[in-house]
């Protein structure tokens, strides 16, 4: 299971929305809290680049020495269609700064020094302390899992589908009934799909890999080893 931090630095470098926000900024549309790209320093800094005359730069320049406090919120919303979309969310506060010079023209970087975080996702919700935050990786299949979901979804929904009948070996009731069976997440450890029943009730399965896996090679085998155990 991968740890709070490891799902932290995971949405941070994924491809899931994001919005810096900051007290006493108002009138900003959500378009222009929301960074163009999003980094992690190797102190476990956040590096955030927007339009250097977007409202956030405003207040990190007006603030100059002053701290200036800042959440930077992401929502990860599932990338196929599926009844509760939302797969979690997390916050990661801290202190904001410029950091000129670090960005093309008609843009500014700016630096979100970590003092806490918090995951509230379908593993569970945690604190994440900065140093656990730093010290983390993310998943390794993190910039390819959209794109492998809606392939999964797209092309193999038999095989999805499937796996109905190791959740019937598990004993949940109803495995055959299903109305829906979507791939929901994906990482190194294995594969997660949401059920939906015929009378609308939900309910999640977790497909574990015998060992995670380290790139797209070993996640199409161990997805093969997990197909074919479920039609035997």
């Amino acid at each position: 299971m991968p740890s709070a931090a490891e799902r932290t630095r995971t949405l941070v470098h994924s491809t899931c929305s994001s919005a810096l926000l900051i007290t006493g900024l108002q009138g900003a549309r959500p378009e222009q809290l929301e960074p163009r790209l999003r980094n992690v320093g190797p102190e476990g800094d956040l590096f955030l680049l927007f339009p250097a005359d977007s409202p956030v730069v405003r207040a990190a320049t007006h603030a100059q020495d002053d701290e200036l406090s800042a959440v930077l919120e992401l929502t990860d919303v599932a990338p196929v269609s599926v009844p509760h979309r939302i797969r979690g969310r997390a916050w990661i506060t801290g202190w904001l700064t410029r950091v000129p010079g670090l960005a093309p023209p008609g843009s500014m970087t700016l630096r979100l020094e970590v003092n806490e975080a918090y995951v509230d996702d379908l593993w569970g919700a945690s604190a994440v302390e900065p140093e656990a935050f730093a010290a983390a990786l993310p998943d390794p299949l993190v910039r390819d899992e959209t794109e492998l979901l809606q392939h999964l979804h797209a092309h193999h929904g038999e095989q999805v589908r499937s796996l109905c009948g190791l959740v019937e070996r598990e004993g949940h009731d109803g495995g055959g009934r299903m109305k829906s069976v979507t791939p929901l997440a994906l990482d190194r450890f294995g594969l997660r799909v949401r059920f939906q029943g015929t009378d609308g009730r939900c309910f999640d399965a977790r497909f574990e890999f015998p060992e995670p896996v380290t790139g797209l090679g070993p996640l199409r085998r161990a997805m093969r080893r997990l197909f074919e155990a479920a039609t035997d």
